[in-house]
């Protein structure tokens, strides 16, 4: 006898949905289970056969457990929002609104005629305005909060605001970034500087530490589809979605910062039933490694009439300041362990990358051919200055035009006061002052490196530090590397 599936099936199907066979109630008296598939993109005429390939091993899965007496959610939706719609829209000559629609029921129907046991009243669209409320809703919280390492979870931006009025952020450091602009307020202060804020510092600030929040990367742009994409949207140096040119550009973005969240996310994994392989991948992904900290003996600097070569642009020199240095607060490490992989990073891409202005006051600079040693893109406590004469307490920064925009001023403003409250001058240049009055700036400087030799009673001839080795109390610098040899 030959089966009649679509009279018998399509029989069945009804009955299944009049008799509400596969609606879930929110029943509290069964253990729970929920059974989630990956919801498809509508931007196709229909399902292809990777869709029911996994649907059907899942639905299984659904079927078990409602079996086995759990109270077994199941739904189904569309992921209707983004770049597939919009472009299956624009290439069909549709509003994106209607072709979703039809895409939509046409989903629903090749769906509904392989006899999936979801509950469809309780179906998703991402591009309905009741769904994506919510994610806007989401979004918000994300913005008001930030992670608090101390206690290991989110907690809203108002507790980190009454913590910087009572004790600034010396027992909160600003999170690291892969994204940070290497000048951003990577700084330590306190109560009373944070006050002396003005609001859009304070603001740029707190963006540091918002769990959703605004910073510069770089991204691959499309001009074509007009949007960013991921790297694997971009197959060849072109998007995989209409085959247009993608091109590195740096750009303002909003992130979430979920590397905060890397080791309660590793011991989670630990929680769940998922196969090693799978733990392994999810684990690579997180991608936190482990490693040590290793103290290394540096010498200490003095005042030395000699002169010394000035040695390659990466070398790290740390000043030991004395007892009374220590004690008025004016002494510096050139990175920390928390910064000290980023910065250096960022720091030599920046010197790979050096404006013509940069690269005309280097040359003018470099072996101690103002009387002082200066470093290139260094790290002083997190922050990476594009001149820094250690020795002199002076730094160096050449404004491009973008330093004009009004939030990187109010960077800039934060980065200098820091500087300041740490000993340090700071002179500020800009391009067209660099490039076309170099005397000018050179006197500037040579002024301040005059001055200074004369606080530390050295010759003017003579550079202003060398390094003396041994004596006293053995400094040491300290180096996180996850390295096993």
């Amino acid at each position: 006898m030959e089966y009649n599936f679509r009279e018998i099936e399509k029989k069945w199907q009804q009955k299944w949905i009049d008799d509400g066979a596969y609606k879930v109630s929110n029943n509290l008296d069964k253990p729970k289970y929920y059974v989630l598939d990956m919801f498809p993109y509508p931007s196709g005429a229909g399902l292809h056969v990777g869709h029911p390939l996994g649907y059907i091993a899942s639905d299984i899965i659904a079927r078990y457990k409602r079996l086995k007496g759990f109270n077994v959610l199941h739904p189904m939706g569309y992921d209707a929002f983004g770049l597939p719609a919009e472009q299956y829209a624009i290439e069909h000559g549709v509003h994106p609104a209607e072709s979703t629609a039809k895409n939509i029921a046409t989903f629903r129907s090749q769906l509904d005629k392989i006899g999936f046991s979801y509950d469809w009243s309780r179906e998703v669209n991402t591009s309905n305005p009741k769904y994506y409320k919510w994610t806007q809703w989401i979004f918000l919280q994300l913005f008001k909060s930030w992670y608090n390492r101390k206690t290991n979870k989110t907690e809203h931006i108002d507790t980190l605001i009454k913590i910087f009025e009572e004790e600034g952020n010396f027992n909160h450091s600003i999170p690291n970034t892969q994204f940070q602009i290497p000048d951003y307020p990577h700084v330590t202060f306190t109560a009373e500087a944070w006050k002396s804020f003005p609001e859009k510092t304070q603001q740029a600030i707190l963006m540091e530490y918002r769990v959703a929040y605004c910073g510069y990367g770089e991204v691959n742009w499309c001009e074509a589809l007009g949007t960013v994409l991921a790297n694997d949207e971009v197959v060849n140096g072109v998007s995989e979605r209409g085959g247009y040119p993608v091109e590195k550009k740096r750009l303002r973005q909003w992130y979430l910062r979920i590397t905060e969240y890397a080791d309660r996310l590793l011991q989670g994994l630990g929680t769940v039933d998922f196969s090693e392989a799978m733990k392994d991948m999810q684990s690579n992904w997180i991608g936190k490694s482990s490693g040590a900290e290793i103290d290394f003996s540096i010498s200490r600097l003095t005042p030395d009439p000699s002169p010394r070569g000035e040695g390659s642009e990466d070398s790290e020199i740390l000043r030991v300041a004395d007892n009374s240095e220590k004690e008025s607060g004016h002494y510096f490490k050139t990175t920390d362990k928390t910064t000290w992989k980023t910065s250096k990073e960022f720091g030599r891409e920046n010197r790979k990358h050096s404006t013509e202005a940069e690269d005309l006051l280097w040359q003018q600079l470099r072996n101690n051919q103002l009387g002082s040693k200066v470093r290139r893109q260094h790290s002083i406590r997190g922050y990476i200055v594009d001149f820094a004469f250690l020795e002199a307490d002076l730094v160096i920064e050449i404004d491009g035009g973008y330093h004009n925009e009004l939030e990187q001023q109010s960077a800039d403003t934060a980065r200098q006061l820091y500087l300041e409250q740490i000993g340090y001058t700071v002179i500020r240049f800009t391009n067209d002052e660099v490039i076309n009055q170099i005397e000018d700036v050179l006197q500037k400087i040579k002024t301040h490196i005059a001055q200074a030799k004369e606080r530390q009673k050295v010759s003017d001839t003579a550079p202003l530090l060398r390094e003396e080795k041994g004596s006293g109390d053995e400094a040491v610098l300290r180096v996180y590397t996850t390295r096993p040899d």
